[in-house]
Formats: structure tokens, C-alpha cells, sequence
């Protein structure tokens, strides 16, 4: 008995075909397990390098928080929630800039027309943060954070700037306990950081309402490194 072979699809077909489906499988991937961000502003040095024309390009594990919520220490990326101030120019929109964008959102894969935001989780919901005693150290839950990330912090000086002085330092944050579901998220490079506790720079102590927190649904998922460049690349802590 004869097998009659299938017919043979043209070679156009055939590349076709193929990049549809590496298409489908990158977008699947970037969808739900690990999505490339590009980082655009100074907000996360030294840690992390960014700048308007390029900067570090990282992976992100979409699914780290698929069985706990995010943890202090945990670098994220999240969507930037409207009531907070942007740190780089949005998104151009229109032209083959807004159909790539478009792209992005619907497939996971490129830039996208939302703005997003990577920081550092000081503190989840039921712990409580306070800045500074003394030693000038933000401290969760009453314990001093060992922070040896830092860059170019506010400046602080106990006895002389600090927040029983007038004027107060900048890095002074009232006592907050974070609702539950929600985050206080920080930037590495503190002074020009667009973060949770920007609010707070120069308020009285009696003001308890500066601190911004983010809810723990607008996490992307956790920073695992950074790929690009190469002279770089490698994980993050």
C-alpha cells in the first residue's frame, strides 16, 4: 500500500509558519514565566543602571510570588499606579513607536504603553517602618535595616540634622504599619528616588499619611538579573 506524502509548503509558508510559532512561544513565555525590562532611570544605583537612552535590561520571574507575597530585600518590578509621579518620559504614542507598544501589550514582548517601576521592598503588609534613630537607619518592625545597597542618601547627621532638628532631614519617615496586601517600596539610590516615602521629605512628625504604599497585585514579579550588557550581567541582591 502506497502512503501518499503530505504536500510540501513553500518556502515562504514554511518560514511563516516558523516564526509564527517562536512568536507564540516567546510571548507565552514573557506572558507568564519571565519578561525582559529595559531600566530608564538612576532610581535603583548602583544596583541596578539606568538612564533615558538605555540602560541595565533585566529579566523578571513573573511567577517568584506564585505561592508567597513579596519579602524586605525583594527587588520588584510593578505597574506605576497613577497617583504616583513618573520617573521618565511616557511612552510616545501613535506612529511605528505606538504599533510597537500596542505589540508589547498584547503579546508580552517589547516596550509597552503602561509605565512601570522597579524598587526595593522595605516592608509588607503587618510590619511597620520608622526613620531614624540616632544611627540614621530606617528600621522595620523596631530592628535597624541593614542596607549596605545605598547610594547617595539623604543626608542625615544626628545632633545637628536629624528629625528632632529644625529643619528636619529629608530622610525622616513617621512611624507607618503597611495595610495588609499592600507594600512600601524604596529605590537604592534614595535622594532622587520617586518612591514610597517621597511624600515625607520636610513633613512634621505628626503627619502619618505621607508614606505611599503599592498593592501587592500591581507586582510584575521579582528582579532575577540582568542580562545586558554582558559586562553586567549576572544576578541582583
Amino acid at each position: 500500500m502506497n502512503i501518499r506524502a503530505g504536500k510540501k509548503l513553500p518556502l515562504w509558508a514554511s518560514v511563516a509558519r516558523n516564526m509564527l510559532i517562536a512568536l507564540v512561544a516567546v510571548s507565552l513565555v514573557q506572558g507568564f514565566l519571565v519578561k525582559a525590562y529595559r531600566i530608564p532611570s538612576g532610581s535603583m544605583e548602583p544596583t541596578l543602571q539606568g538612564s533615558a537612552d538605555g540602560g541595565d535590561r533585566i529579566l523578571v520571574n513573573r511567577i517568584a510570588y506564585a505561592g508567597a507575597g513579596p519579602k524586605t530585600g525583594d527587588i520588584v518590578v510593578f505597574t506605576r499606579p497613577e497617583s504616583w509621579q513618573a520617573e521618565y518620559a511616557a511612552p510616545r504614542s501613535g506612529g511605528v513607536s505606538g504599533l510597537a507598544r500596542s505589540f508589547g501589550d498584547l503579546t508580552g514582548i517589547g516596550p509597552s504603553n503602561e509605565q512601570f517601576l522597579v524598587k526595593r521592598v522595605v516592608a509588607s503588609g503587618g510590619q511597620s517602618i520608622s526613620c531614624c534613630g540616632a544611627d540614621g537607619k530606617l528600621r522595620v518592625d523596631g530592628q535597624p535595616l541593614d542596607e549596605p545597597y545605598l547610594f547617595e542618601d539623604l543626608p542625615f547627621e544626628a545632633g545637628i540634622l536629624d528629625c528632632q532638628s529644625s529643619p528636619r532631614s529629608l530622610r525622616c519617615v513617621p512611624s507607618f504599619t503597611v495595610p495588609e496586601g499592600e507594600l512600601v517600596v524604596l529605590g537604592d539610590h534614595r535622594s532622587v528616588s520617586v518612591d514610597s516615602a517621597i511624600n515625607c521629605r520636610g513633613v512634621t512628625s505628626e503627619a502619618r499619611d505621607c508614606i505611599r504604599t503599592i498593592n501587592t497585585s500591581a507586582v510584575v514579579g521579582e528582579v532575577a538579573g540582568v542580562f545586558w550588557p554582558l559586562n553586567r550581567a549576572g544576578g541582583v541582591s
